[in-house]
């Protein structure tokens, strides 16, 4: 005998029925020979604007306030009838639900089922909750829905789960949720719940990608401890936490592959119907628009490991006077941080560690708007023209009291790079720094040291006081002949060549034999201790020249 639907059902219910038993589309649409990139859950249309039929578009756009009739309506628990305990596939079909253009009525509650039927649902209206916490599943598809609030704690799938295009106007919930492969969110719109939060998802595991280009959410977006087997991608959001909370907060997060904080290009979006992200790892096309990543409040990804990059480029950070971007203690082979406008808070990558490190002076705030205490980092790739001074300002300025390692570490990323004498700037614009922290007796010998020598990292400056040295020495002993320093011997005399011997002791100009009075041996012991100092610093000098590379 043919299975037939209960008979309470409705002629549209009917028809799910029938359609589920040969796992077709069932759509009702009053026009389903549109196409699907025509409605949009976002408040920015993507350039798309009404045309002479855009009366007639609205009839089946989920997200508008037209009201759909009796005709179009599904009661939500059909639709768990069906996938629970739906009738027997014809022969040769394989049944399932895909439903398209529909108001679902009711709570939709699938909460610890096993769902064994792929799931599709698109441009739907629904008027309840979905619960799917604790369910398992194959691949979820929910593209383009109106909805009040998705609980899917826990929620396991095999395959994919969509979420792409919709609206969800008091957010997600998928806390230790296990997706098999992919989880998109790309386009949607999320409120927030009570506490708001427009997806809590910590402890959330996806497979390979996690998309959420050109998101919207209005609350925290909370991945705490989630793990990522591919790319995470926020390219083109707009994120918006609530009072003094934060938009993105993700600590302890793990990205196998790369993070996207980055804009999006338009021309993957506009007037397009996908539901997939494309162009990852392509070089960015300057004369093409693109939307930036934006966000509003406190971000936190902290502890973070991303195993290929995190990549920061054409974003815009809008920080609160107390409020902060914290890269704390992340570790990742690659940063990259080129946002177009610097952060209006702060900065912190306390104790990070990267290999790359590409940015620009333009992307880091300014006057201590950077936290660096225990960063480290292999190489400098900055991403145009980053100079010696800017890099030292841009490490200053992330200082509150004197700190070596900084300077350090800087130091010795730019020596691996083969630039020496940057180094060695660094290192000096460490001496003067460390000098203003000494008290009043060193304070003034540093300053004898920098005016003199340079601490040791200006050699031509300690050359030129040895010129000055022998030429002042010398014109002392023009004046001040000296006696011979036994009677019956009378050297030649020659007080340039007398003044060269006491500034370089070691040489011997055969000036040896004569004896000066008390104000010359005054004068003989400042040029050799003077010579010493400085013949000492430029050697060494001369020495890190020959051993470069």
């Amino acid at each position: 005998m043919t299975e037939q639907p209960p008979s309470d059902w409705t002629a549209a219910e009917a028809g799910l029925w029938e359609a589920f038993r040969n796992g077709e589309t069932y759509d009702l649409r009053a026009f389903p020979d549109r196409g699907d990139g025509a409605f949009l859950p976002t408040a920015e249309q993507d350039g798309r604007s009404g045309g002479p039929d855009s009366e007639d578009t609205e009839v089946d756009d989920p997200f508008s306030e037209h009201s759909w009739g009796p005709e179009r309506t599904i009661r939500a628990e059909v639709i768990a009838r069906l996938l629970l305990a739906g009738p027997s596939a014809q022969p040769g079909r394989v049944a399932s639900l895909k439903l398209v253009g529909a108001l679902i009525s009711g709570r939709l509650t699938l909460a610890g089922a096993d769902v064994t039927h792929y799931l599709e649902l698109r441009w739907c209206r629904f008027t309840g909750k979905v619960l799917i916490s604790e369910a398992t599943a194959g691949t979820v598809r929910l593209v383009g829905c109106r909805l009040g609030r998705l609980e899917a704690s826990r929620l396991t799938t095999t395959g994919d789960l969509h979420l792409a295009r919709c609206r969800i106007d008091r957010g997600i919930r998928l806390t230790d949720a296990r997706i098999g492969t992919d989880l998109l969110l790309n386009q949607t719109r999320l409120g927030h719940d009570g506490y708001g939060r427009a997806m809590a998802a910590d402890g959330l595991s996806v497979s390979h990608d996690l998309e959420a280009d050109r998101l919207e959410a209005h609350g925290e977006l909370s991945l705490r401890s989630a793990r990522v087997g591919g790319r995470l991608s926020l390219r083109g959001a707009r994120l918006r936490g609530t009072a003094d909370g934060y938009s993105l907060n993700a600590p302890r997060i793990t990205v196998g592959h790369t993070l996207y904080l980055s804009g999006s290009n338009d021309s993957g979006w506009v007037n397009s119907s996908a539901v997939y992200g494309s162009g990852y790892g392509d070089a960015a096309v300057v004369s093409t628009s693109t939307t930036p990543f934006r966000s509003h409040g406190r971000v936190r990804i902290s502890d973070g490991r991303f195993d290929s990059a995190c990549l920061i480029s054409d974003a815009e950070f809008h920080l609160g006077p107390d409020q902060d971007l914290s890269l704390n203690r992340i570790q990742t082979p690659e940063l990259r941080f080129t946002c177009r406008t610097p952060p209006t808070g702060r900065v912190t990558l306390t104790r990070a560690r990267v290999g790359n490190l590409v940015d620009a002076p333009g992307a880091w705030p300014a006057a201590a708007g950077v936290g660096l205490t225990g960063f480290t980092y292999e190489s400098l790739r900055p991403a145009g023209t980053f100079t010696v001074q800017q890099r030292i300002t841009w490490l200053e300025n992330s200082l509150g009291e004197f700190q070596p390692e900084p300077y350090e570490q800087l130091a010795a990323a730019l020596r691996r790079d083969g630039r020496d004498e940057d180094a060695r700037e660094v290192q000096y614009a460490k001496q003067r720094r460390r000098r203003a922290t000494l008290p009043l007796p060193g304070r003034l010998w540093g300053l004898l040291q920098d005016a003199t020598v340079g601490y040791g990292y200006r050699p031509g400056r300690a050359a030129l006081w040895l010129l000055v040295t022998w030429a002042l020495g010398t014109l002392y002993f023009l004046g001040h002949h000296p006696a011979p320093l036994k009677a019956d011997e009378r050297p030649t005399w020659n007080p340039a060549l007398f003044a060269l011997s006491k500034v370089l002791p070691v040489v011997d100009l055969s000036q040896d034999g004569w004896n000066p009075d008390l104000a010359g041996q005054w004068v003989v012991a400042g040029l050799v201790i003077s010579g010493w100092l400085l013949a000492t610093t430029v050697v060494t000098s001369a020495t890190r020249m020959l051993q470069r590379g």
